[in-house]
């Protein structure tokens, strides 16, 4: 059964201290504009080839989910250092998206204006990780 979460219950649990950490994945930037990205992922591969929906269609969506899913991962970990280990690999995620978008324009599949559109949100978004991984 699913309870809905009140304000003092998220307070319980978006608690820290100095050997424990967790934060609230859906009230950090960096989560919510890459779970933006994935939406607009999904929506522009939708015209890609129907002989890519196993290869770069499925690679694509593949990486951009993982950006906001290990990003959620290592928000519910102890400590900080655990959640930068997951931070590390949605960076890993955002530079392989754009690896995937490059070549998906290259080869035809989208338009240099959607490409860059993504590309730059890619790269933002990056950067947001990487700002948030060096407060910790």
């Amino acid at each position: 059964m699913f309870f809905p979460l009140n304000e003092a219950l998220l307070q319980i649990i978006c608690f820290r201290t100095k050997t424990k950490a967790m934060h609230n994945f859906r009230e950090l930037k960096i989560w919510q504009r890459s779970m933006d990205l994935v939406v607009d992922v999904y929506d522009k591969t939708k015209t890609f080839p129907k002989e890519e929906t196993y290869g770069i269609t499925h690679q694509i969506r593949k990486s951009a989910v993982s950006i906001p899913s290990n990003i959620s991962e290592g928000a519910g970990r102890n400590t900080d250092s655990q959640f930068k280990h997951f931070l590390e690999i949605s960076m890993g995620s955002c530079n392989e998206l754009q690896t995937q978008i490059e070549l998906s324009r290259r080869v035809g599949y989208l338009p240099n204006e959607e490409a860059n559109k993504i590309l730059d949100e890619a790269l933002q978004i990056y950067r947001m990780i990487l700002a948030y991984y060096n407060s910790l």
